[in-house]
């Protein structure tokens, strides 16, 4: 049995049809007979009380099997049997005690109330036949869905079963990147949606209300659209057409279809979430490689290249161009070690293994510290520091602002063009203090000030094209792991401008002593 079959049945109160009719109503007859038979028998043997009773089985057998009009037959059958045969005058029509007029008002009454609960309990029987019916398909198409791992399988899937179960063409349309429908599968193929479908899909789609012939809004399409619900809005919209042009659906089959297209909302959703389950988990090995490597990669080089720095700096030149040669090859490994120390800090904070060690700190100091620790290598671009003596000491973790302002200044170094830094602090609008180190390079592109701070960003384009892309990523770390805020934006006479915002928090005010 189909769905379709399933819920074409509609149970009627009245008669059973056909040949199922012609024998019940002769076997009510034969019932009377029988019962005016015994009736007589029992007359002659002088027992006239309860006769009456013998017709209500008749009565009971219409009206249960066969419906109210049988019924009602039955008790006015039974009521001209029972006057002609057993009520004096005997052999006639006539009633001369009308006393006898209850036991035929009973009859007729038992046949009328009989026939009604009958008709009732039949109906009730045949809907929970249905509904039972219903379940048990429905049942089954959830447990078919559960077989199924891809968008493209289930939308198959789907087509294949509405086809089979209702008798009708079926097409299923999902939404573009766009939001604009698109056939993916048809039963019977076909490669596109005309005009007409194509519209009253997209309406469908965007209202979430079944579109066409019997649907909540009429078309012109022949087809009926219907939307496979989702919590955040439809998700599909399948189209339903019958062969022979007439209404695609009839009766409960749109409740159905339903019911189906919801179990198909709910299996997309979990093929959702375990296409999300998935990619999650990808990029969590993803990342556990990258962090692998990163720390081999910072250990692995930071023993020989700890040797090497070590060499060149014990190194004494015998000629100008060995001092030279030397000199740029310390600035290019010291500048591997930064990188190195980069490496090993960026893995540190992946792991969440940095750690805060809070003081008041004169930003003036660290600023210098910053320059000297980057000299010679700045001292060629030129270095503008303008951070006044009498900032108040901000609560920060000297180390790690210590590597924020080594990046923020070997980064302006290396893509400001060679054409001067410039170090500045002061007060800003809310309170704090604001750090910036400005460059005179190409800045950043507009839209890019939060991208370019993540890991390997090189922006292209711009003047963040070289380079790691780790300097910014551990600047952002730091700040952020000791409270501040970390910005990116483009001066107005040209360059890039990275500053660290130090909240009011953490301002600590210099005493002097009366």
């Amino acid at each position: 049995m189909t769905l379709a079959h399933a819920h074409s049945i509609a149970p009627a109160p009245g008669a059973d049809q056909g040949g199922g009719l012609a024998a019940g109503l002769l076997a009510m007859v034969a019932l009377v007979g029988l019962a005016t038979l015994l009736g007589l028998t029992l007359l002659a043997r002088g027992d006239l009380a309860d006769i009456g009773l013998l017709y209500l089985v008749p009565v009971m057998f219409a009206a249960i099997r066969l419906g109210l009009r049988p019924g009602l037959a039955a008790g006015a059958l039974s009521s001209l049997s029972y006057n002609y045969f057993f009520i004096p005058p005997r052999f006639t029509l006539a009633v001369a005690d009308p006393s006898h007029l209850i036991t035929l008002v009973i009859l007729l009454g038992v046949a009328l109330v009989g026939s009604q609960m009958a008709a009732r309990l039949r109906q009730q029987a045949m809907l929970a036949q249905a509904q039972a019916g219903r379940d048990a398909l429905l049942a089954g198409f959830a447990g078919r869905l559960m077989g199924v791992t891809r968008r493209d399988a289930l939308w198959a899937m789907l087509a294949q079963e509405v086809a089979r179960l209702f008798g009708v063409r079926v097409l299923v349309a999902v939404p573009d990147a766009q939001g604009v429908v698109e056939l993916v599968t048809a039963r019977p193929a076909q490669d596109r949606l005309d005009l007409l479908e194509a519209a009253a899909a997209q309406w469908c789609l965007d209202s979430g209300r079944s579109a066409g012939p019997g649907g909540q809004v009429p078309t012109a399409s022949e087809w009926l659209f219907m939307p496979v619900p989702g919590t955040q809005g439809p998700l599909a919209v399948v189209g339903v057409g019958n062969p022979d042009a007439d209404l695609p659906l009839h009766g409960a089959q749109a409740p159905l279809l339903e019911s189906l297209l919801a179990q198909a909302g709910l299996a997309l959703a979990r093929i959702t979430l375990e296409e999300e389950k998935l990619a999650l988990g990808r990029v969590q090995e993803r990342e556990r490689l990258r962090s692998a490597l990163l720390s081999s990669i910072g250990h692995d080089l930071r023993t020989p290249l700890t040797t090497v720095l070590g060499t060149l700096r014990a190194l004494r030149p015998l000629s100008p161009a060995q001092t030279v040669a030397l000199a740029s090859a310390r600035s290019e490994a010291e500048r591997l070690d930064r990188f190195v120390a980069n490496l090993i800090e960026m893995v540190r904070l992946e792991i969440g293994a940095v750690q805060r060690e809070p003081e008041a700190v004169d930003l003036a100091e660290a600023c210098d510290a910053a320059l000297d620790h980057l000299a010679p290598a700045v001292s060629a671009a030129g270095v503008e520091r303008a951070v006044p003596e009498d900032l108040p000491l901000v609560l920060a973790d000297p180390r790690l602002l210590h590597h924020c302002l080594i990046n923020l200044i070997d980064n302006a170094a290396r893509h400001g063009g060679g054409r001067g830094i410039r170090v500045e602090a002061g007060a800003d609008a809310q309170g704090g203090v604001e750090l910036a180190v400005c460059d005179r390079g190409p800045g950043v592109p507009a839209g890019e000030e939060e991208r370019i701070f993540g890991m390997f960003t090189r922006l292209e384009g711009s003047d963040r094209q070289g380079g790691t892309g780790l300097g910014l990523a551990i600047v952002k770390g730091f700040a952020e792991a000791m409270g501040l805020r970390v910005t990116a934006a483009n001066r107005p006479d040209g360059g890039a401008r990275f500053a660290l915002h130090v909240p009011p928090a953490l301002i600590r005010p210099v005493v002097v002593p009366a």
